[in-house]
């Protein structure tokens, strides 16, 4: 998510450093001492807490740096819990195509099939929701509390999924259905009224059902209007323009988010369900293959269906989608066999200039090419 100009700037500057690579079975190549030490880098440039976790083949290593909490000195814990914010669109994107495996509705069926008169252009289809591709237009541009004093007067207000979407239709489609891509929260939203719509029950739910009580990711939920955060957990930092102070906003009310970014989870369980997922536990072939063919999206990227497919620079591929909310920003990777994974998470990043937020992002390219490329080598 996006609410922010600094979180934006962070994101376009970082997007493709701080995802990382996927790893071969762990080598001298890139040690867990390693790992501690790159961490270490990531919070001397400027990110008050981090944990990360890495898995190769059978073997797991954890590392943290910084601070949980700027007040106490308390530690970053090694299995925090944390907003991952559009990561969510991957757990909707899945339950989505599981339905469609299951028969109940098409990738290529209209939205007005399942969701009468919600949105004006009828030719919008599921595919296009998860894809990016529907031109509908991005309902945060309309939110309150894109600054300092508004997410201190907007933070614990609540909103209806039918009301978020009523504030994207409120301004022009960003293209004809199918015609561009374009990212879009909004799509997000309405593929969880379509859950709801074939299901009978919300998204979270169904999410619940059917992705984390099957992998037993206990560190995982979906809070609706909970504002609170799981213990234990870091509390999360935002800086609103570049050299100016810092504010705790680990509480707030994530409805705003709905489908397209409410999740809360582990570095543990994001890890193990992109490999579930890549390993084909949770999609039949038909539907991974959906979920895995992609078409051009920004910064040289491609997007599937919930997923990025991003490059290395060392050759081939992994895929992630990544997310932004306020305080916290969270990358990981996965390879394509779901064999080997990362994830990280950042509470709070700031710095002084835009040189600063640079040598963050280089910072943490050097995790992406130690811990994954080197390994292909050795």
């Amino acid at each position: 998510m996006k609410p922010t100009a600094i979180t934006a700037l962070v994101t376009s500057l970082c997007l493709a450093l701080l995802s990382p690579a996927p790893p071969a079975q762990a080598s001298p190549g890139y040690t867990r001492a390693e790992l501690q030490r790159d961490v270490d880098a990531l919070r001397q440039r400027g990110v008050i807490g981090i944990q990360a976790r890495v898995t190769s083949g059978r073997r797991t290593w954890t590392a943290t740096s910084g601070l949980a909490d700027v007040t106490t000195g308390r530690p970053v814990p090694a299995e925090g819990h944390y907003r991952v914010a559009s990561y969510t669109k991957t757990f909707v994107a899945t339950v989505v195509l599981q339905l469609v495996g299951e028969g109940r509705l098409g990738l290529d069926d209209a939205v007005e099939q399942h969701l009468p008169g919600l949105l004006p252009d009828r030719g919008i289809t599921v595919r296009h929701l998860l894809q990016h591709t529907s031109g509908l237009p991005e309902y945060r541009a309309a939110l309150p509390g894109r600054d300092r004093a508004g997410f201190e007067e907007h933070r614990f207000d609540h909103y209806e999924p039918r009301q978020l979407v009523a504030l994207a239709l409120a301004r022009p489609p960003t293209s004809r259905p199918g015609e561009a891509w374009s990212y879009s929260n909004t799509g997000y939203v309405v593929a969880g009224l379509v859950i709801q719509a074939v299901t009978g029950h919300p998204w979270a739910h169904e999410v619940r059902q059917r992705i984390i009580r099957p992998l037993g990711l206990t560190g995982t939920s979906v809070p609706g209007d909970d504002p609170r955060l799981p213990e234990p957990h870091a509390r999360a930092y935002q800086q609103w323009t570049l050299g100016g102070e810092l504010s705790d906003t680990t509480e707030f009310n994530p409805s705003s988010s709905d489908a397209a970014g409410q999740v809360i989870s582990t570095t543990r369980d994001l890890d193990r369900f992109f490999r579930a997922l890549m390993s084909g536990r949770l999609l039949r072939p038909a539907e991974l293959a959906e979920m895995l063919r992609t078409r051009p999206a920004d910064d040289g990227l491609e997007y599937g269906l919930g997923l990025y497919r991003k490059p290395l620079t060392c050759g081939g591929y992994y895929w992630d989608h990544g997310g932004n909310t306020t305080g916290t920003i969270s990358r990981g990777g996965v390879s394509p066999d779901g064999e080997h994974g990362i994830a990280l998470a950042y509470t709070g990043a700031h710095g002084n200039s835009l040189e600063d937020i640079a040598a963050l992002a280089a910072a943490s390219d050097r995790i992406v090419d130690r811990l994954f490329c080197e390994q292909r080598r050795d």
